[in-house]
């Protein structure tokens, strides 16, 4: 909840308890509540009315993706977790048209302790 531990939790009951007193908790508690919940409202009706405003085009615009982490996860990782998940597609396992035969071989079979990787000088 919010990254707060229980004795965190247990701090904002206390203080609550002590600033509303036992009497008036329950109000305060009903009234964050109702207002918590017409944030909520709000928030959904303003991304239902940014979805109809955008037009049939943006059907699967989330908000959310605007956020930059989940921009970068979206967008620049997902080739990485496909390939990480087993996804990778047949072209990239397979071998480049431009690569001679022996460098195929060479490229299946894994390096031994202190070899030295082939190098293609014709593709720097």
């Amino acid at each position: 909840m919010f990254g707060l531990g229980w004795f965190e939790v247990a701090a904002l009951v206390v203080i609550a308890l002590l600033v509303f007193g036992p009497e008036k908790l329950p109000q305060a508690a009903a009234q964050a509540g109702r207002t918590l919940r017409n944030l909520r409202r709000m928030a959904n009706n303003a991304k239902d009315d940014l979805r109809v405003g955008l037009g049939p085009e943006f059907a699967d615009f989330d908000p959310a993706d605007l956020n930059p982490k989940n921009f970068v996860r979206k967008h620049l990782t997902a080739d990485l977790e496909d390939d990480w998940n087993g996804a990778a597609s047949a072209a990239a396992l397979a071998t480049p048209a431009y690569a001679p035969s022996s460098y195929a071989a060479e490229a299946a079979e894994e390096l031994g302790y202190g070899e030295i990787p082939p190098y293609d000088s014709e593709a720097t």
